[in-house]
């Protein structure tokens, strides 16, 4: 099970996780991108701390949803959208929920990806978070039906997530600004996956600290 205060301590552990590697995701897309992703994730994710402690009497739709709402209204270019989607739709599949059942982490992780497909019109292969998010919900998903508890569907996930960055490397840019450089962004790994990758394995930080 996932508790609220859980959700609270990954939001927090995620906004630390952006805050420390600010430069390097910036860096990243300084090689491929508008060299914002960093500065841009950064700036929104220190509003959502900012908001984590008025929430601690909310369930965890209405937190994710305050997440959301403060991602779009605070981060430019592509993440705000993105990210903020991502959180809204998560949040509209564990409406009313205290705790979530591995079954609904299951549900808030397709959803946040589904979320993510139909507004960046993004799909496997294209250099992006979706290459990230894809595999990870596929694994966790494996894992749940294998009967695995929270902790190890996490690990199958996060696992599989880290290797879809690694696979983003060698791919050419298909969306956003890293397509227009055509084959000069290849050897890169995607900013928008390595801020995604972060975002599930401080979730597994938080997990494996009980």
């Amino acid at each position: 099970m996932l508790s609220q205060p859980q959700i609270l301590q990954w939001l927090q552990a995620f906004a630390t996780e952006i805050e420390q590697n600010k430069a390097y995701l910036t860096e990243l897309d300084a090689a491929i991108g508008d060299a914002d992703h960093g500065i841009n994730m950064d700036r929104g994710f220190k509003k959502v701390s900012v908001q984590l402690p008025t929430l601690t009497d909310k369930d965890i739709s209405n937190i994710l949803k305050t997440v959301s709402m403060t991602l779009i209204s605070s981060i430019g270019g592509a993440s705000g959208p993105l990210y903020g989607t991502w959180f809204l739709r998560a949040s509209t599949a564990v409406v009313g929920k205290q705790e979530l059942t591995e079954q609904d982490v299951l549900g808030l992780l397709q959803a946040g990806l589904d979320g993510v497909l139909q507004r960046g019109k993004a799909q496997l292969g294209d250099k992006t978070m979706v290459d990230v998010l894809s595999p990870a919900v596929d694994a966790f998903g494996q894992a749940v039906g294998e009967s695995k508890g929270t902790l190890e569907a996490l690990q199958q996930a996060v696992a599989a997530a880290q290797k879809g960055l690694q696979e983003t490397i060698p791919m050419q840019a298909r969306k956003g600004r890293a397509s227009y450089l055509g084959e000069r962004s290849i050897g890169h790994p995607d900013p928008g996956g390595t801020s995604a990758y972060l975002m599930l394995k401080s979730l597994l930080g938080v997990l494996e600290t009980i």
